[in-house]
């Protein structure tokens, strides 16, 4: 079965740290750009980061830039957001998504182009930032 899962949210104080994983199933990640979404109660959804296929290349939204990082592991067919310093505004549900369905092999010159490549979407896990 096709399928992106998100795991590893939860709540955490201000000021800590999160791993969140995105896996495969079904396909393989290595030819597929990956991002990372959030979308907060009542707002829309916005991008946080991107992850090239191949290249590697990273981007970031200039609200997490510095304290985010997007990682790729082939082999477990993983992508990883680690989340450092978190702060009450990142509370948010997290997506992952990649553009499997126009076929990959993509590479993305910024963050929004990645958002709109983006066609293939997990169903999100709950981050809670709060003391």
């Amino acid at each position: 079965q096709v399928q992106l899962v998100e795991s590893g949210g939860g709540l955490v104080q201000p000021g800590g740290s999160l791993r969140l994983s995105c896996a495969a199933s079904g396909f393989s990640l290595d030819y597929y750009s990956i991002g990372w979404f959030r979308q907060a109660p009542g707002k829309a959804r916005e991008a946080v980061s991107c992850i090239n296929t191949g290249t590697d290349m990273r981007y970031y939204a200039e609200s997490v830039k510095g304290r985010f990082t997007v990682s790729r592991d082939n082999a477990r067919n993983t992508v990883y957001l680690q989340m450092n310093s978190l702060k009450p505004e990142d509370t948010a549900v997290y997506y992952c998504a990649t553009d499997k369905l126009s076929g990959g092999l993509k590479h993305y010159s910024d963050l929004l182009a990645c958002y709109i490549g983006m066609d293939y979407w997990g169903k999100g896990t709950s981050v809670t930032v709060s003391s």
